[in-house]
């Protein structure tokens, strides 16, 4: 069986990230590259959206960009500009041609759906397949989108609306999310930040159908897309062995409070390609420890109190909002830590150390 110097275990968001950011960054002139992904095609299954508040290779493939957005709660809505860190949406099926298409180019770099194809024994391997052990108390974001086209202009295209609490939270947390791609045309998302186990949370489409009929009030539209996903609100076994190395969400990429992964795959995959001759003694590449615990807290209060997180995360941003972005983005210093700090229900936050 054939070597490979490299394998990437794993064809999606992190694994061709970083293939494509050795690639055009010429590490892999003199060496070789296995992925391993079973797809037979690639199609668009997933919407990405971030603040950017670093640069990364996929400008090209944004489909929006936007810089107002709202939050709701029953009776209430802040309205908020953010002109420093634009927020923007990834459609991957762009993504996927285009890293793809430049992969292809290189001779060295091969596709495999089974590693049992290959010798990996002098292989260094980068893993993008989390290893998760079922456990019922464990936290997640799960949610499900589709995409509408409208008969007549609806939607202001200049703003999205990133969180509308406005909704039945069925003793969880539960909100509504809509991304406008032009007046007619809009990603509308329901998403629950809860444990798995609560199969009643899972009528996402008549969720959705009731969001867009009652609280958009729009009549006539048809449904042209669909993604449905879980991101885990907990940090996967992690085990670094010699020659092995795990990346994206299986290696602790996916910021907690937030759910938000793609941005930290651009920076780690960037520190990787930096690290390339000398990766089996590179430090480990993580999320600010600080964040770590800030997340921590933020879910225990979460899991405990379903109850106050739409006040918790309305408030959150009635600070500044470059402020907040910057936190939820791992970018924050400590004074603009404080500030969000002091936005929280202090006593709460205080007892969530000892739950």
């Amino acid at each position: 069986m054939k070597e490979f110097d490299y394998v990437i275990i794993g064809g999606g968001c992190a694994g061709l990230s970083l293939a494509y950011e050795l690639e055009v960054h010429e590490k892999l002139k003199d060496k070789t590259l296995a992925i391993i992904e079973p797809r037979s095609e690639y199609k668009r299954d997933k919407t990405w959206s971030f603040w950017k508040v670093v640069p990364h290779n996929f400008d090209d493939c944004v489909k929006k960009n936007l810089k107002n957005f709202t939050i709701n709660i029953s009776n209430k809505t802040n309205h908020l500009e953010c002109k420093d860190y634009p927020y923007q949406s990834i459609d991957s099926r762009l993504f996927y041609e285009k890293t793809n298409n430049k992969l292809k180019e290189n001779k060295n770099i091969s596709f495999f759906k089974d590693i049992s194809k290959i010798n990996t024994k002098n292989s260094f391997i980068f893993n993008s397949v989390p290893e998760i052990k079922k456990n019922h108390n464990n936290l997640w974001q799960h949610f499900c989108g589709v995409e509408i086209e409208t008969k007549n202009n609806f939607f202001d295209e200049e703003i999205f609306n990133l969180m509308d609490f406005d909704c039945e939270q069925r003793e969880s947390v539960h909100f509504f999310y809509t991304l406008p791609y032009s007046k007619n045309k809009a990603l509308i998302e329901t998403t629950w930040l809860s444990k798995m186990n609560d199969n009643s949370q899972k009528d996402y489409d008549n969720q959705i159908k009731e969001y867009i009929e009652k609280n958009l009030k729009i009549k006539n539209y048809e449904i042209t897309y669909k993604e449905e996903g879980a991101i885990p609100l907990f940090y996967p076994l992690y085990k670094r062995e010699g020659n092995k190395l795990n990346i994206g969400t299986a290696g602790g990429m996916t910021r907690l409070s937030t759910g938000y992964t793609f941005l930290n795959i651009q920076e780690h995959s960037k520190y990787l390609r930096e690290n390339i001759e000398n990766i089996s003694n590179s430090k480990r590449f993580e999320i600010s420890k600080k964040y770590q615990f800030l997340d921590d807290i933020f879910l225990r209060v979460l899991n405990k109190h379903p109850e106050k997180m739409s006040n918790i995360f309305f408030n959150m941003f009635e600070t500044s909002p470059k402020t907040v972005i910057k936190f939820l983005s791992n970018k924050s210093n400590f004074f603009e830590d404080l500030k969000i700090i002091l936005k929280m229900p202090k006593w709460t936050f205080i007892k969530a150390l000892f739950y």
